[in-house]
């Protein structure tokens, strides 16, 4: 048993060691305190020393002698060595929910589950939700203050100012002028130049900030943005901009076009009438402005493209014919436009169409004959606008298609004497065929031109009337077509007559050595032209009108190796002739047309009387 005393003494050392700790404890918080306190000082300190000049180093020597700077730094001192031994000592994992000091709190993920079937279709019907209703907020009103404000930052451009209507040409092809790419393509309304993109690193970005162009205008979408900014410009002086690279007519404007007798006039001052303008001769495609410009005078298949109806038709993909009657439309529509900025037009993506539909057989740099390129494009545009052999499949076949009847029979041979010839004349091989043929155009044969010089030592130029030549057709009149053994003769007679109807006069005939041109002048009236002879009988009772004014006549001048088109145009609202060469256009005298040496021409049926009536006021004329 342990005495009373050494109790006592257990006890006293016990009081003692409390006292010890607790003195410790309180020179601990005495010593923590002390320290932020001093750090406080410091900072302040330094912040004093920021925004007041450096004090001289003496006193900062004294400062830091003094007895609390000492014991600060004995402190200091004692942490380093403590955490040093702490450092040397193995470390042990912490337990779980344990937070260790100095690192850094990793959160739990929770587990992802998969979704059910009835939480992905309320996913999707809540995706279904949100789309409907950012297209209910996109076609609703512009009344929300967000819209307004873009709107009304979209009005406020400073730059429409510098859009230079003089320099802008939407005639080529809309590709870009530094990476020649179809995609995506602005042009800058300062300059007129094409360009790629409208983001940042894009040629249009770069050309804006380049040269401090800002104004640009998409090809595709017909809106305008603001570079580099990149904000849509909204401005109804912009809306002429819009109307020559796109034009398009409502049906009360195009049932005005051939009765408007007043002139337009175009951004440069030029004073024209619609239709009645000049086109680019790129190089050498005279042969293709006369025949353009001669189609787009042909109401029903203007008005057509006029409409843009052959934007509804389909064609099979990749089909490279769809891209002919939509530049051909286009081509239209700017001839036709009333509000240019200039009185000419560039046929280039055109031209640039038909070199791709023709496997290049016509082409931009090289001269071809105009007869062949009619024909090329009339039957294309009626293959490309999904036509068949039916007359009502397409508007080409609307327009142009007449019906013949072919009468033929085979040449008896020379050689052969009288009863050979009673006995092949009576065989199935000689005997006459008839055949029905559908037409586009009627070919002329022009006589021979003289081969000798008259008295005077000069070439004759040699005249036919338009008569002589129709007499071809009328049923009666046999010509004598050769093949390659054997020879045919045929007549022919029309049993259908078309509402526009082309002539060809055979001008070009190639012999052993070399082209020779026909230069016979062929002496036609321009107005009541009558067809009637060249009916066939049953035929003749079925048409009311069989007279045809002429649209427009197509001349070739020059050698057939070197020479060039021009064109005469009748205006329908005033009745005023004009002549267009590539880009001169010049009002004529209708008695000049009959003194040119005529090649292609496109004639009119002239529905405004019958031949009767025609007929009974001739005669009470001669009465």
């Amino acid at each position: 048993m342990m005495s009373h005393r050494d109790d006592e003494s257990s006890s006293s050392r016990r009081t003692h060691d409390r006292d010890r700790d607790r003195e410790r404890d309180r020179h601990d918080r005495d010593r923590m305190n002390g320290r932020d306190h001093r750090e406080r000082d410091d900072r302040g300190k330094d912040r004093k020393r920021q925004r007041s000049p450096e004090r001289p180093s003496a006193k900062r020597g004294r400062r830091d002698a003094s007895p609390e700077r000492r014991s600060s730094r004995r402190d200091d001192n004692r942490e380093r060595d403590r955490d040093r031994r702490r450092s040397r000592s193995p470390r042990r994992s912490p337990e779980p929910g344990e937070v260790v000091e100095g690192a850094s709190k990793v959160e739990d993920k929770p587990v992802e589950r998969p979704l059910t079937a009835r939480e992905i279709a309320r996913q999707k019907l809540l995706q279904e939700i949100e789309e409907q209703e950012r297209a209910d907020e996109s076609n609703a009103p512009m009344w929300t203050m967000k819209k307004a404000e873009a709107e009304k930052a979209s009005r406020n451009c400073p730059y429409l100012d510098t859009v230079d209507r003089a320099v802008l040409d939407f005639d080529f092809e809309k590709l870009c002028s530094i990476s020649l790419s179809h995609v995506n393509v602005y042009a800058c309304m300062v300059c007129g130049k094409y360009f790629q993109g409208r983001g940042m690193g894009t040629h249009a970005y770069t050309h804006s900030v380049d040269t401090n162009h800002h104004v640009f205008l998409n090809l595709q979408s017909l809106k305008f943005y603001c570079l580099p900014d990149n904000y849509e410009v909204i401005d109804p002086s912009l809306s002429d901009i819009k109307f020559v690279l796109k034009p398009f007519y409502k049906t009360e404007e195009i049932e005005k076009i051939d009765k408007n007798t007043r002139m337009s006039r175009a951004f440069d001052d030029t004073r024209y009438y619609p239709g009645i303008v000049g086109l680019n001769n790129i190089k050498a495609n005279d042969y293709t402005n006369v025949i353009l410009h001669a189609l787009s005078h042909v109401p029903p298949l203007r008005d057509y493209f006029l409409r843009e109806e052959d934007a509804s038709l389909k064609r099979p993909p990749g089909d490279k014919l769809n891209l002919l009657p939509k530049r051909f439309g286009e081509l239209i529509r700017k001839l036709w436009n009333p509000k240019v900025f200039k009185a000419h037009v560039s046929p280039h993506e055109m031209l640039q169409a038909v070199v791709l539909c023709s496997n290049k057989r016509f082409q931009i740099t090289k001269q071809s004959d105009a007869q062949e390129f009619m024909l090329f494009l009339l039957n294309t545009l009626h293959i490309a606008l999904n036509g068949t052999k039916k007359t009502s499949s397409s508007i080409v076949y609307r327009c142009f298609r007449g019906k013949m009847r072919v009468y033929s029979r085979k040449v008896l041979p020379m050689d052969a004497d009288d009863s050979q010839r009673r006995a092949m004349m009576e065989s199935d091989e000689f005997s006459e065929s008839v055949e029905e043929k559908p037409f586009l155009y009627l070919n002329l044969d022009l006589p021979p031109p003289p081969l000798y010089r008259d008295e005077l030592l000069q070439n004759i130029i040699p005249q036919v009337p338009l008569g002589v030549l129709l007499a071809r057709y009328n049923g009666s009149t046999e010509k004598e077509c050769k093949t390659y053994n054997e020879n045919f003769l045929k007549r022919f007679e029309l049993t259908r007559l078309p509402e526009y109807l082309i002539l060809t006069y055979q001008r070009f005939e190639k012999n052993r050595y070399f082209m020779e041109k026909n230069p016979t002048i062929v002496n036609f009236p321009i107005t009541n032209v009558d067809f009637y002879d060249c009916l066939a009988p049953e035929a003749r009772e079925t048409h009311k009108y069989t007279t045809y004014d002429l649209v427009a006549n197509i001349v070739h001048d020059g050698p057939p190796s070197d020479g060039h088109y021009r064109m005469q145009v009748v205006h329908q609202a005033t009745g005023k002739w004009y002549e267009l060469e590539d880009l001169h256009v010049t009002e004529i005298l209708p008695q000049i047309i009959t003194l040119t040496e005529s090649y292609i021409q496109i004639w009119r049926l002239n529905t405004k009387k019958t031949r009767v009536e025609r007929m009974g006021e001739e005669e009470m004329d001669t009465v």
